[in-house]
């Protein structure tokens, strides 16, 4: 057991269970997309959510585009602080010309991603969907739904496969909890 793992409480999804996660959201994502005639960007939401879009995109056989952005709604403590805040932002011309594909770690209480998909909507992207590795619906405030869901999670602190405390535990190659004893 390495220094990181013995902080996590148990083990949600597996490396064999999140390949299949995978291998279900890109059929998904495949069937959806690949009679479009526009170009498919696949938006990466950093920082946790890396490692689930360089292992999902690598299973999506469709031309494809890459970016990036870095956005919260939430300051510096665990309450919405209200508009978004975009500190990496999509610097791009062609945004009427692009299905837009928002790859995301996590869907807690939605309101982030709901805020994201209005502005990108707004700035007249020709559509926009959701693609989220984990979701928690019983932390939602906003009416919002991934269109593409890789699993459910109970209400617990995940970590692993990008998604960090306090920057720690991103490198992990699956999904845990992390035990209460690490932030309490």
């Amino acid at each position: 057991m390495t220094n990181i793992e013995k902080d996590v409480e148990e083990v949600l999804f597996d490396e064999k269970a999140l390949e299949e996660i995978l291998d279900r959201l890109a059929d998904e994502i495949i069937r959806d997309y690949k009679d479009s005639p526009r170009k498919l960007l696949i938006l990466s939401i950093l920082k946790g959510s890396i490692t689930f879009t360089a292992d999902l995109m690598r299973r999506i056989p469709l031309p494809l585009e890459l970016d990036f952005m870095k956005v919260s709604s939430y300051g510096s403590g665990t309450e919405s602080a209200g508009p978004l805040k975009i500190s990496l932002d999509l610097n791009r011309d062609d945004i009427s010309d692009l299905d837009i594909l928002v790859v995301e770690d996590i869907v807690d209480s939605g309101k982030t991603l709901s805020k994201l998909k209005k502005h990108l909507t707004e700035r007249g992207a020709h559509s926009v969907k959701i693609c989220t590795l984990l979701d928690k619906p019983s932390r939602r405030e906003v009416e919002l739904s991934a269109d593409y869901c890789g699993a459910e999670v109970p209400d617990k602190f995940v970590i692993g496969y990008g998604l960090d405390y306090d920057e720690k535990y991103r490198n992990l190659p699956y999904v845990g909890v992390l035990s209460p004893k690490v932030y309490m």
